[in-house]
């Protein structure tokens, strides 16, 4: 009989009995250790608190937005029901199926130039024009006068395009070719968060001004949208009625075009954006849970620590490792509750807290409600990563016998748990990354994070391992200081592991985010002006190209004009399966949904690769070919041969795939996704899209000669200055960049609170270092001296580590993902260096004073 311990009596255990555990005794012995209180439980509460602090808060505010924008859909909508087609306005046939059905509401909106009435400043404008129905659903607020009165009257004008106008109410305006009166000053309207992206300001205008204005022609890129609020509907789902809208649309009129959307789910773009935003934001919250987790792992081993004597005791009256395990697991998980608790009640209360400040950047009024899937999903991955990272110290505490714990106080044993424990921390990261992916909206797309969180935590344990050592390996230095700052890197209960592992994660986040950040503003800002066109033009009349280059080469005699037809059509169906069933990647599936832009051409386009197939020859009078994408061919799974149906003008028209092309799209050449044969559109109403490229550039007054050259021959024509949509671009790309630096902090205050962790790990071992060096005659000055060379050290190989992760993730995104040029930042380099630094100083510097002050004599007692 195998004899692995002894009964409270004396008597030897057999090895059944010692595996048996007493579960009446294990509650009872863990509520004792209860009542020594939460001592040195603060960072393991704060680390698992603020991990489910943030996936809590995350998801309330996603529950929130998404009940918004079911609550308020039809008020984003206009009505029940939306259709919207470009270029062709709705037939009597159709505004007849549509008054069938209820109150209709016509809307058209476009983009166009708003000039002063001499012509001596103009801007970038987003014309929305409405008839006298308009909103069906909710109030557009203006300054000034009624809505009705002053749309009947001339524009409702955003103050922006006033004030870089230089106009104001009741002075006019020049649109295309009529003078308007700005009859108010818009504030809000209902549904601006249903229309396209907006680069410049609003303009309201009524249905009868814009037929003044000269901009409806055919081919004209107007969207034209019909709201319908359903005869008989009240504020309930009525799926039914909804679905059969569709359905009556699609049998009625077969080949209308038109792109339908109803209030159940007003803007699928924004519900998959809201999606993507949460899945990005729960997988933040759940790496500064898991780089939290190793806090988690350093107070258990402080905890275990402390109650040595304790354990060491219960193991000598016949107490197994099972039951030591269990009492101290329970214990654990009861302060685990706590922080999961407290985590829980601070992300459910601060989106309701903040919602209020963020109701002028808010698209939508959220709907504050708290679903049993957030919670859940928090309270999961709170209590997994808690269980997790106790499990390795309370299994290494299971088999130390009391012997090695009573010896511990001068030679830290070593082990590692036993298998079954092994086997349970291997099964709860299997659960981790399962809910993660069942919990997303793009379950590869959650593995591959998980994987990739998975590598970098094992590249910094790894790098932190070579550290240690490295340090008990080379020969100490010999000046004193120096000498004890590396022996306490190769310290097996040191700083070196935990500081690595837990700050090591953020900063290379940090330095990935800044490298990326320099590489694409360095695109943007520097790269593309020199080599992109100066203004892109649009609804060029197709018979006043020559008129128009003209007038351009009169004003800049050295103009590059290059133009291609320009239409704009909806995906039908691939290879015969509709659009809205094909199934497509994240990154392709955009070209499924609304319509895009179209062209033809008998030549490649410049800016364009072949890589499959051929292209056809001039004047061919075949069937309808189309030249498709590369990638976005992939994404969507066709190939050369397969059909495409786009649907034109409220026509559909079928054409076999012939060729794949490669777009260089960042030289902002002018490409389509799709082009096709000639013989395929010519015949249909449309304009040209142009771009004039000034080599070697041209000066401020020279480009504003030239707008208003081209704004006087052609008052309908629209010229977008490139300069000015790059810096819109980059507007928009810095206030997500911002977002993302606020996501590497969160990590980073993670590893943060797993250094104050470590500090409190390692203080036992500093306090008994520091009165043995006093004793030996060390001054304060040499004992800071010491702590200060350790924390440099480790400052900078931790800082080292993340730069050269943080730069090969940077490059790999830049390169092999985003296909952009990799431009090393030492700024880059500088920050992760001096945040490093920093925060092992201001933790250091808090442990070094605490030892310090610390009075010897108790320590020397206690020994």
């Amino acid at each position: 009989m195998t004899v692995t311990g002894k009964s409270p009596a004396g008597a030897p255990l057999s090895a059944r009995d010692a595996r048996r555990v007493r579960w009446p005794l294990v509650a009872a012995l863990a509520l004792r250790e209860l009542r020594a209180g939460l001592r040195g439980f603060y960072v393991f509460i704060a680390c698992v608190a603020l991990g489910v602090a943030i996936i809590a808060a995350v998801g309330t505010l996603s529950d929130a937005l998404r009940a918004g924008f079911a609550e308020q859909g039809r008020l984003i909508l206009g009505g029940d029901v939306s259709l919207s087609r470009m270029h062709a306005r709705a037939t009597d046939t159709e505004r007849a199926w549509m008054a069938a059905r209820g109150a209709v509401s016509e809307t058209a909106t476009l983009r166009t130039m708003a000039r002063r009435p001499d012509g001596s400043e103009e801007s970038l404008a987003e014309l929305k024009s409405v008839d006298s129905t308009y909103p069906l659903v909710g109030h557009v607020t203006v300054k000034e006068r009624p809505f009705a009165d002053a749309i009947r009257d001339g524009a409702v004008v955003d103050a922006m395009l006033l004030e870089r106008l230089g106009l104001k109410v009741g002075d006019r305006m020049k649109i295309g070719q009529a003078e308007i009166l700005i009859a108010a000053t818009l504030v809000k309207e209902p549904d601006g968060i249903f229309d396209r992206l907006t680069y410049g300001p609003r303009v309201l205008l009524g249905i009868p001004h814009l037929m003044q204005t000269g901009l409806v022609q055919p081919g004209a890129l107007i969207r034209w949208r019909y709201a319908i609020a359903l005869s008989g509907l009240d504020g309930s789902d009525h799926a039914a009625e909804l679905d059969g809208v569709r359905t009556s649309l699609s049998s009625s009129l077969p080949e209308n075009g038109f792109v339908v959307s109803d209030r159940r789910n007003p803007s699928p773009q924004v519900t998959r954006t809201l999606d993507r935003l949460r899945q990005f934001l729960t997988l933040l919250g759940l790496t500064a849970l898991i780089v939290g987790g190793v806090g988690v792992a350093n107070a258990v081993a402080t905890f275990l620590d402390r109650r040595r004597k304790t354990i060491a005791t219960m193991k000598s009256v016949g107490a197994t490792g099972r039951t030591v395990f269990w009492v101290f697991l329970a214990q654990v998980m009861t302060i685990a509750a706590i922080g999961v608790a407290l985590g829980l009640l601070a992300g459910v209360a601060l989106p309701s807290a903040v919602a209020p400040l963020l109701t002028g950047y808010l698209p939508i009024v959220p709907e504050m409600s708290v679903s049993f899937a957030t919670v859940g999903i928090a309270i999961t991955y709170g209590f997994l990563v808690a269980l997790l990272f106790a499990l390795w110290p309370l299994g290494r505490a299971e088999r130390m016998g009391a012997n090695v714990l009573f010896r511990e106080e001068v030679s830290p044993a070593s082990g590692r748990p036993r298998f079954a424990v092994l086997g349970s921390m291997a099964v709860l990261v299997a659960m981790l990354a399962s809910v993660a992916v069942v919990a997303s909206s793009e379950g590869w797309t959650a593995l591959y994070f998980m994987a990739a969180l998975a590598a970098i935590l094992a590249v910094f344990l790894g790098i932190g391992w070579i550290i240690v050592w490295t340090a008990r390996r080379i020969r100490r230095p010999r000046r004193p200081e120096l000498a004890l700052a590396v022996a306490n890197l190769a310290a097996p209960d040191g700083l070196t592991r935990a500081v690595v592992l837990s700050l090591g994660s953020g900063l290379s986040l940090l330095v990935a985010v800044a490298l990326a950040d320099n590489a694409m503003i360095h695109e943007l800002r520097g790269k593309l002006p020199g080599t992109s066109p100066s203004y892109f033009v649009l609804d060029i009349p197709k018979g006043d190209l020559q008129s128009f280059s003209d007038v351009v080469k009169a004003e800049v005699s050295k103009a590059d004009i290059v133009s291609a037809p320009m239409l704009r059509g909806r995906l039908v169906s691939l290879k015969g399966i509709a659009a809205e069933k094909v199934s497509a990647t994240p990154e392709a599936s955009w070209i499924l949904n609304g319509d895009r832009g179209l062209t033809y051409s008998d030549m490649l386009p410049d800016g364009s690769k072949l890589v499959e197939g051929e292209w056809w020859p001039p004047g061919y009078a075949g069937e309808p070919l189309v030249s498709f994408e590369a990638e976005l061919a992939k994404g969507v799974g066709v190939k050369i041969g397969d059909s495409v149906t786009v649907n034109v003008l409220g026509r559909n028209i079928t054409a076999r795939i012939a060729n794949l092309r490669e777009v260089q799209w960042e030289s902002l050449s002018l490409n389509f996704v799709m082009v096709f044969t000639p013989n395929a559109l010519e015949g249909a109403p449309h304009n040209a899209l142009a771009t004039i490229t000034i080599p070697g550039g041209a000066t401020t007054a020279e480009e504003v000669r030239l707008a208003r050259a081209i704004g006087k021959a052609f008052p309908a024509i629209t010229a977008i200055r490139v300069k000015d949509a790059i810096e819109a671009a980059t507007a928009v790309y810095d206030k997500v960049m911002i977002a993302v630096r606020v996501a590497g902090g969160v990590t980073l205050l993670a590893g943060a609170l797993v250094l104050a962790g470590a500090m409190a790990t390692a203080q036992r071992r500093r306090i008994g270092e520091a009165v043995i060096l006093k004793a030996l005659g060390a001054t304060r000055a040499r004992i800071v001296a010491a702590h200060t060379a350790e924390y440099v050290l480790l400052s900078v190989l931790t800082a080292s580590a993340a730069v050269v992760l943080g730069t090969l993730a940077a490059w790999l995104a830049l390169t092999q993902v985003m296909d952009l040029e990799f431009v090393w930042s030492w700024t880059a380099v500088a920050g992760a260096l001096g945040v490093a630094l920093t925060l092992i100083l201001v933790f250091g510097g808090v442990g070094t004073w605490s030892v310090l002050t610390a009075r010897p004599v108790p320590y020397l007692r206690s020994e």
